[in-house]
C-alpha cells in the first residue's frame, strides 16, 4: 500500500457526497471491528440500503485501509465491468473529481448484487436513523429500488467510507399551485390569485399554475415535468391563451399543450426544463397561465366547479433523470356560480301567469349586460335567471299579466364570500340585498340560490256603457235634483 501521507489524502478524496452532505468522524486510536452510518434528517417512507463495493483493513489509526479486495456488493461477473482488480480499482476512483464520481457512482449502481451489507427504514421525518454493523471499506448507499411513494423522489447514491459517518440525505421534489382570479362586473375590481373566484356563465375565467422546483434539479441530467390540469365539465379552455414563463423568460414554446374537450384533461409538457435555452435552476419557479369560459353546463351553488392540477416528474437523479416519474398531490381550485329565482304573484300571492322579466347586470364603464330568464314550467309565473356572479342587479317587468298594474324595477345586489387561501376551497355564505323595490331575496347557499315573490296589483276598474254604473249617476243627478230644488223652496218660504 501507499505511505499513510498518501492514504489519507486517498481517505479524503473518496468522502463523497453526491449532491449529499458528508461528515466524517474519526474514531481515535485502535481499530474498529464494525461501523454505523447515520442519515441525519432522514426523511420519512425512504429505506437506505448500503452495498460493499471495497473491502479491507482498516490500521490501528483508522487511517489506512490495507489489503483491498472486492466487496460483497458487486456482481461476480460484473467485477471487471468497473475495473481489472480492487486496487485498480482504487487507483482509478482516487484520480477522479467530484463530477466524475457521480457518474461512477451510477456505473457501480448497475452492477450491484442483491447482497445489503446493512439498511435503515424511516417512518419519521428527521428522525435518527443509522445503518450499523458495517466493515470496513467503501459503500455505496441509495434508497431502496421501487421503495417510495409516487410523490417521492429518490436520494442521490453516496459513495463513502466508512468510519462511523454522518450523512445528510439532498433529496428534494417540486410542488404546485393553482390560482384563480375574481372580478366584481360592478365594481370593476379584481383580486390577486387566489383558490376560488365567481363567474357569470359566458365570462372568461384566468387561471394560472406554479410549480416550484426542487433544491436539487440541476444535479439531473434531464428534467422531465409535465402539467397535468382537469377542468370541469362547466369550463371549456380557449385555445391560444397560454403564456408559460419561468422568472421572466418566456419558455412557453418549450412546453407541449394538449387538450381533450370531453374529458376536459389539459396538459403541459416539457421532455427536459435543464435543455439549452431554458437551463432552469435549483429552487426556480415555472408559472403557466391560461384562461378557459365558464359555460352552460356549469354546477350552480356550493359544490361548484372545482378545478385541479398535479404535477408529474423525473424523481430519479441517479438515472439521469429518464425513466422513473414521481407525481405530486394535487392542488384545487373552484369556480362558483349562482341563481335568481322570481315567483310571479297577485296582491293574495297566488302564482300569476302571463307576466315576463328581464334581468340587467350593472357593468362598470359599459351598458347594463341583458340576462334572459329561463321560464319553470307551462305558465309565466316563475322565472329563474341562472349563472350569475355577485354584484348589482336591476329587474324590470317587460310584460304585464292583463287588468294588472306593471310592477316598479327592482334593484338588489348579490353578494357571497368564498376562500381565499384554502386547500379545500369553500362557499362560506351567499346573500342578496334589496336597494329598491318590495322584494326580499330568502338565499339558499347549498342550491346558489336567491328567490323572491313579486306582486302585481289590479288596476282600477271603469263603469261599462248602460251597466250599474250609468243607474248610479241617475239616482245622484235625481238627488241633485230634488235637493236643489228643497233650496229654492226654503228660501222663497224665507223671503
Amino acid at each position: 500500500m501507499k505511505t499513510i501521507k498518501r492514504s489519507i489524502a486517498f481517505v479524503l478524496a473518496m468522502i463523497l457526497t453526491l449532491a449529499m452532505s458528508v461528515t466524517v468522524f474519526a474514531e481515535g486510536e485502535g481499530a474498529k471491528k464494525t461501523f454505523t452510518i447515520t442519515v441525519n434528517e432522514a426523511k420519512a417512507g425512504h429505506t437506505y440500503e448500503a452495498y460493499q463495493i471495497l473491502k479491507g483493513d482498516l490500521s490501528k489509526s483508522q487511517t489506512t485501509l490495507s489489503n483491498v479486495d472486492w466487496g460483497t456488493g458487486i456482481k461476480a461477473d460484473k467485477k471487471t465491468d468497473l475495473a481489472n482488480d480492487a486496487k485498480a480499482y482504487v487507483e482509478k476512483l482516487s484520480g477522479m473529481n467530484s463530477s466524475d464520481i457521480k457518474a461512477e457512482a451510477q456505473k457501480i449502481a448497475s452492477v450491484l448484487s442483491t447482497t445489503v451489507a446493512g439498511s435503515v427504514s424511516v417512518t419519521q421525518d428527521n428522525a435518527k436513523a443509522e445503518i450499523t454493523g458495517l466493515e470496513p471499506g467503501y459503500y455505496l448507499i441509495k434508497d431502496k429500488d421501487s421503495s417510495l411513494k409516487g410523490d417521492e423522489a429518490y436520494t442521490e447514491y453516496i459513495l463513502n467510507i466508512v468510519a462511523d459517518t454522518t450523512i445528510t440525505p439532498k433529496t428534494d421534489v417540486p410542488s404546485v399551485e393553482k390560482k384563480v382570479k375574481d372580478t366584481n362586473d360592478t365594481t370593476g375590481d379584481t383580486t390577486e390569485w387566489q383558490d376560488s373566484a365567481d363567474y357569470d356563465i359566458g365570462d372568461v375565467v384566468p387561471f394560472q399554475l406554479t410549480a416550484t422546483l426542487p433544491a436539487n434539479v440541476q444535479s439531473y441530467k434531464s428534467y422531465y415535468l409535465k402539467f397535468d390540469d382537469t377542468l370541469s365539465q362547466g369550463l371549456d379552455f380557449n385555445e391560444g391563451t397560454v403564456t408559460v414563463k419561468l422568472g421572466d423568460k418566456d419558455v412557453t414554446e418549450f412546453f407541449t399543450t394538449n387538450y381533450d374537450a370531453t374529458s376536459k384533461k389539459l396538459t403541459f409538457t416539457c421532455d427536459n426544463i435543464l435543455a439549452k435555452g431554458f437551463e432552469a435552476k435549483n429552487g426556480e419557479t415555472i408559472v403557466v397561465e391560461y384562461k378557459a369560459t365558464l359555460n352552460k353546463n356549469a354546477v350552480i351553488g356550493s359544490k361548484g366547479n372545482p378545478n385541479k392540477v398535479k404535477l408529474e416528474f423525473s424523481n430519479n437523479p441517479n438515472n439521469g433523470g429518464e425513466g422513473d416519474k414521481g407525481e405530486t398531490p394535487e392542488d384545487t381550485v373552484i369556480v362558483f356560480t349562482y341563481k335568481v329565482v322570481i315567483n310571479k304573484v297577485n296582491e293574495k300571492n297566488e302564482a300569476l301567469d302571463g307576466a315576463e322579466f328581464t334581468l340587467y347586470k350593472k357593468i362598470k364603464g359599459e351598458a347594463d349586460k341583458e340576462i334572459k330568464a329561463v321560464i319553470s314550467g307551462d305558465k309565466n309565473d316563475v322565472f329563474t335567471f341562472s349563472g350569475l356572479d355577485d354584484g348589482d342587479y336591476v329587474l324590470k317587468e317587460t310584460k304585464t299579466p292583463d287588468s294588472y298594474n306593471t310592477a316598479k324595477d327592482i334593484a338588489f345586489t348579490i353578494t357571497a364570500d368564498h376562500s381565499i387561501v384554502s386547500d379545500a376551497p369553500e362557499l362560506k355564505s351567499l346573500s342578496g340585498d334589496k336597494v329598491t323595490g318590495n322584494i326580499t331575496l330568502k338565499a339558499d347557499k347549498a342550491e346558489g340560490s336567491l328567490s323572491t315573490p313579486v306582486q302585481n296589483f289590479k288596476g282600477s276598474v271603469l263603469p261599462s256603457t248602460g251597466g250599474a254604473g250609468r243607474v248610479a249617476i241617475y239616482v245622484i243627478g235625481a238627488i241633485l235634483v230634488v235637493g236643489g230644488g228643497i233650496v229654492l223652496v226654503t228660501k222663497k218660504r224665507v223671503k
